[in-house]
Formats: C-alpha cells, structure tokens, sequence
C-alpha cells in the first residue's frame, strides 16, 4: 500500500455550505475500513466543529484551528501546539472596530476586508502573527503555525510520513499541507490557481469529488488517478 491515509480538508471539500453529507461519510469511513488513517485537517475551532459534524469520532485526528490545535476523537483529547496572542492583541482588534471576531485555542480570525486592522494590531502589539486568507475570511495565528505543521506533528502518532498521505483541499490555507502529501488533489471548486498546481483535480465538486478520490483511493491506491496526475 503505497498511500496510508487521507488528509482532507473540511469546509469546501468534504462539507458543503458546512454540511457533510451521508454518502461522503460512508465514503470516508471506506478509507478507514482500508486500514488508512483518516485526517481532517481544518480551520475551524473545535467547539465550532463539533456543532456541524457529528461524525468527528470517523477521524484518526482532526488537526483545527488552521494547524495549531490537535485533537484525538478517540481519546477525547485535544493539545494546542502553540501559545495564543495576548488577550490584549484582540482587545485591541476590538477598539479599532473589528466587529465579526472569533477567538480560539491559539486562532484569532475575522472577515478578510478588516486585514489592514489586523495588521495595524499586529504591529501595535508587537506580536509575531502571520495572516492567513481563506476565502473571504483571514485566521490569525502564530508565525510558526499552519496546516502543514499541524499536519506534520499529527503524523508522529503513526509510523509514517506525509509523502504517503492523499491530501485533498480547495482554498488558499489548504495549498502548504497538500504540497508536503505525496499526492495532492484539489476539489473541482476549488480555487483556479490551487487546481493548477496539486497532481489531480476531481471531475466533481465537494463531497462528490470525495467519493471519487476515495473510489481510487480504495480500489486501486489511486494507480489510475496517479498516471493522470502525472501528465498533468
């Protein structure tokens, strides 16, 4: 077996409009009954999370907060990998009128249209944060920190590397953890630039192009996806 896990993002690829759907779910648990790891490697907030995906527990790991929280669904437990900003960075946020703010674990994240507040915050505080886009919204976070990372330390719990994961993605924070997969694929509503450069795009959207990577995945180690890629 070449590819040992799945790592997949979650809104915009295996939900829709936040949701996952029942046939992606059966899709998703094939990959583990394949004897594969299951990753969901996301931006949200754990507690965010919870409320719209009750199926959590189908995961080896979820990797949140955009790289900078780790959670194990079978144990219940969860470990940031990194030190939140100080509570004044959003106090601050909060005065120069950033109104839609989320604060989690480690992540801070807002609308993508208040990222010249964001940055006038950082440099005010004096913190090292990096700001990373995301469709229309930005997640703050440590310098250091990002899907790939998260990705990364995730994998220490098992005995292998990400180049023997499929990572599957379809916005701008997903583009560092699929470049470090020893496959990568994107959704076909992802983002143009990001289908230009992972090794296979799926014929179908969300969570239909799910269970096409995973039809490849199972059946035949992606043999066929990955000649594809290639001649891309």
């Amino acid at each position: 077996m070449r590819f040992k896990a799945l790592a997949t993002d979650y809104d915009g690829t295996i939900a829709h409009h936040g949701i996952v759907d029942p046939a992606t779910v059966d899709a998703l648990c094939r990959v583990k009954e394949s004897g594969r790891k299951l990753l969901l490697v996301t931006g949200r907030e754990l507690p965010d999370l919870f409320k719209v995906f009750s199926e959590v527990q189908i995961f080896h790991r979820v990797v949140a907060e955009n790289g900078a929280v780790i959670y194990d669904p079978e144990r219940d437990e969860q470990r940031a990998l990194a030190d939140p900003p100080p509570p004044s960075f959003a106090e601050r946020l909060r005065e120069l009128g950033v109104k839609r703010l989320s604060v989690g674990r480690v992540i801070v994240a807002t609308q993508e249209m208040d990222s010249g507040l964001v940055q006038k915050a950082i440099e005010e505080c004096d913190v090292q944060l990096q700001i990373i886009p995301n469709k229309g919204d930005i997640m703050i976070l440590p310098a250091s920190v990002n899907k790939a990372t998260g990705l990364q330390t995730a994998l220490k719990d098992f005995d292998f590397d990400a180049s023997a994961v499929v990572g599957v993605g379809d916005a701008e924070n997903d583009a560092v953890f699929l470049d470090i997969c020893g496959f990568s694929v994107a959704v076909a509503n992802a983002l143009p630039w990001l289908k230009e450069r992972v090794d296979w795009v799926t014929p179908g959207d969300h969570g239909q192009g799910i269970r096409q990577l995973v039809r490849g995945l199972v059946e035949s180690d992606l043999a066929g996806v990955a000649l594809q890629g290639a001649a891309r």
